[in-house]
């Protein structure tokens, strides 16, 4: 048998994809704001040949971005193989904003985009570069199947392409030849024999707790409170409010920028941490959308999941999703800001406590050995039962300017993708002194989207006055 390669998808990343139906598409994406002058003609185009050659020497760095998906015959469960048909120019798109190429108008172009589907059949993401942004920018709109990447190794894709300083050469990228990928009856023997492993393998493991019971019953123990945890909190429904109806296919998309030293101040005035600020800002605001819909919280809990990254330093730069999923409960009938901020810090110690992330390692790690769609399942129950109401997630960025070639990239507005009845989503990045707030929303649950992201505004204004009060 001649040599082959492929990556088995592991369950949780294998999740996103199929959860994702004709509505809810399972990308994560960025909008990303960068001078222009630097790469602009004397004749005013844009030198697309720097952003390409950028892109090329990234791929280098991240062969999962010439990979494809096929399905392991009889299993339906997916792996990665070398794409032997890539061609960049399908993933490398451009287009440009009528005039005069305002913000709005960016943001508009961006929902559109961010409202396909990425194609199934090759490498699963995009990368728009957008021309004719006001004040003498451009904006690359990228896409990427959350089954590939989660935000930090998105952030990781990225930087692959940027530089800490500007630069006009690039280096000539290096050749790349597909590995030859294995046959349907190869991935058929493969994954037979990996299940008829799992019964040795947990032989092994009852000879561990032998050896070293004291020490395997205590993570034994841990293991079976985080399950508990996470079950409970899967399966517990969260209240059912305006954002959580039915999603369409069509997205609108929004941001904001806050300053990290103010965010700092909020934090040193009143305790918590950065995070537990944004959680503050973001429930007031959700707050004042439900009372302009007058609804009222009942008995159900307004819950926000907060996915955490948990990889370790040796994983930096590696693909697929390292991520646990905290739950915890939103104060968004709280009206006094700084009494709100109090109740979220209490309400995220709690979580960060609980054995949530050990439960769904477990959870995980049960699924890639026994039973592939086990996971799925429960993300299905969990979210038909409404377990959380709002994905809010904080991924850290570089925290002094970065370039694409010699052009600076002045802000970064991330995406989280929207599940069934979640018409919201927030996610942030850090970069240079600022936290950029991206607002992914479901077209018809939210047409006042910018109203929401003015009242985050607003409510981090007053958290302000109050801190130097």
């Amino acid at each position: 048998m001649g040599y082959t390669h492929y990556d088995r998808l592991p369950a949780f990343d294998a999740a996103f994809l199929k959860i994702e139906n004709e509505n809810v598409h399972m990308h994560v994406g960025a909008v990303v704001v960068f001078d222009a002058a630097p790469l602009t003609a004397v004749d005013g185009t844009l030198d697309l040949d720097v952003i390409r050659r950028s892109l090329e020497g990234a791929l280098n760095d991240t062969p999962r971005f010439r990979q494809k998906l096929v399905d392991i015959p009889l299993f339906d469960h997916p792996v990665w193989v070398d794409d032997d048909r890539f061609n960049l120019d399908y993933h490398f798109r451009h287009t440009a904003l009528p005039q005069p190429g305002g913000e709005r108008q960016l943001k508009r172009l961006a929902g559109r985009i961010l409202s396909q589907k990425l194609d199934r059949g090759k490498p699963v993401w995009e990368l728009w570069v957008v021309e004719g942004l006001e004040g003498g920018r451009f904006a690359l709109i990228a896409k990427a199947h959350h089954c590939m990447v989660d935000g930090v190794a998105g952030l990781d894709l990225l930087t692959s392409m940027l530089r800490l300083e500007p630069t006009s050469s690039l280096a000539a990228p290096e050749p790349w030849i597909p590995r030859p990928a294995p046959s349907r009856q190869q991935l058929m023997r493969d994954e037979l024999a990996r299940r008829a492993a799992f019964p040795v393998s947990m032989v092994r493991s009852a000879a561990g707790i032998v050896s070293d019971p004291e020490r395997i019953t205590a993570n034994v123990q841990r293991s079976a409170r985080g399950l508990a945890e996470i079950l409970t909190a899967g399966l517990s429904p969260s209240a059912r409010t305006p954002l959580n109806t039915d999603v369409g296919p069509y997205r609108r998309f929004d941001w904001t920028t806050t300053a990290i030293s103010e965010i700092r101040e909020i934090r040193d005035a009143f305790g918590g941490t950065l995070n537990d600020v944004v959680l503050t800002c973001a429930a007031g605001a959700i707050g004042d959308f439900m009372r302009r819909h007058n609804f009222t919280l009942e008995a159900e809990p307004f819950r926000v999941q907060v996915p955490m990254n948990i990889r370790g330093t040796d994983e930096t730069g590696g693909p697929g999703n390292r991520v646990a999923l905290l739950m915890a409960e939103l104060p968004i009938e709280e009206t006094d800001d700084v009494a709100r901020l109090d109740l979220v810090r209490e309400a995220t110690t709690g979580a960060k406590g609980s054995g949530q992330r050990d439960g769904l390692e477990v959870l995980g790690e049960f699924s890639d050995r026994v039973y592939p769609d086990l996971l799925v399942m429960f993300g299905r129950i969990a979210i038909a039962q409404r377990s959380f109401n709002i994905v809010i997630t904080n991924i850290p960025g570089p925290r002094d300017p970065a370039y694409l070639g010699e052009a600076q990239m002045q802000e970064i507005y991330p995406l989280v993708p929207l599940a069934e009845q979640q018409g919201l989503g927030i996610a942030l990045f850090s970069y240079n002194g600022d936290l950029h707030w991206g607002f992914h929303a479901d077209w018809d649950t939210i047409p006042e989207l910018h109203d929401l992201v003015d009242g985050v505004d607003a409510h981090f204004g007053r958290l302000l006055d109050a801190a130097r009060r």
